[in-house]
């Protein structure tokens, strides 16, 4: 097509989008939800995988030191826990602090430890980066030279790593639905305005016009639809976001909702990648089944 051609027939296509409004609105409407949705479930996804972070933060690997182990080579084990990988945090816990806070947690009845010998050893409080090498970072600091042994929680981290991996497929499986539906939407949408204009496109296949010359109209009028689509999903998305991280704010005090900001970006890139994909396949779809349909031997060329 030429350059004249290819900027009337865009014209037409964003023409049409005006000309069958009531049909665009309906489109535009339903598309619009499944985005919705599919954002919900993208900041439902967000938030789950921050709880689930600072769980897995408070999943503490107490590593017990044994008597008897010399300052130097105390402190010899924090590069040697460090050296094995995986480990966001190392903290020293002396026996003497371990000491005073088993009183504080007693309260009253810690007048029980008065006189008593200090029972507790020289501890390092570990906490990991990646919950998958849990049980990996656990055998490293059982083979540490120094170890009395090594406490920790290996059921909890394995639930937590089958809570994020079903959590993202269900949240993958929605997404990929709703995708496919908004295809199936903007495809039939453009679908009913072709049949509206099967008189029109009867004539331009006769007077020799190419396929593609039929189908960029339709192809722009899907894009746009999309588009449209996907700037008003974004506003509604923020506005319900706000609102509800609003309304719950004083309910959670356990968990701090994510911030929509530092995720706008995405979700809109997100969106817009959607709207115009499915508006630009949808109407491809619909289009080269119509033209099967009606036996098009129209020249490619």
């Amino acid at each position: 097509m030429k350059g004249a051609s290819l900027g009337y027939l865009t014209k037409e296509g964003f023409r049409n989008v005006w000309v069958n409004r009531l049909m665009s609105l309906a489109s535009i409407t339903v598309l619009m939800a499944c985005l919705v949705i599919i954002g919900l479930g993208a900041m439902l996804f967000f938030n789950i995988n921050s709880l689930l972070d600072k769980i897995e933060s408070q999943n503490v690997i107490m590593v017990y030191i044994e008597d008897g182990t010399t300052d130097e080579q105390i402190e010899k084990m924090n590069q040697d826990i460090y050296d094995l990988g995986n480990i966001q945090d190392c903290i020293f816990v002396s026996k003497e602090e371990a000491f005073e806070k088993s009183k504080e947690e007693l309260g009253k009845d810690s007048a029980l430890l008065e006189g008593m010998e200090n029972p507790m050893p020289d501890a390092y409080k570990v906490v990991v980066f990646d919950m998958a090498f849990f049980r990996q970072t656990v055998s490293g600091l059982n083979d540490l030279e120094f170890v009395e042994s090594v406490r920790e929680n290996s059921d909890v981290a394995d639930k937590l790593i089958d809570i994020r991996h079903a959590v993202t497929i269900v949240i993958a499986g929605m997404v990929l639905l709703l995708f496919i539906v908004s295809l199936f939407i903007i495809a039939n949408t453009i679908r009913i305005t072709m049949f509206s204009r099967r008189l029109e496109i009867s004539i331009m296949k006769a007077v020799g016009a190419t396929n593609w010359f039929i189908r960029w109209p339709f192809m722009i009028e899907g894009i746009v639809i999309g588009i449209i689509s996907s700037l008003v999903s974004f506003g509604v998305l923020a506005g319900l976001y706000y609102g509800v991280s609003y309304i719950f704010q004083d309910m959670l005090n356990l968990f701090k909702p994510v911030s929509f900001g530092p995720y706008a970006g995405y979700i809109l890139l997100l969106f817009a990648g959607i709207g115009m994909f499915t508006g630009s396949v949808g109407s491809l779809i619909s289009m080269g089944k119509y033209l099967r349909e009606q036996g098009s031997v129209v020249s490619e060329k």
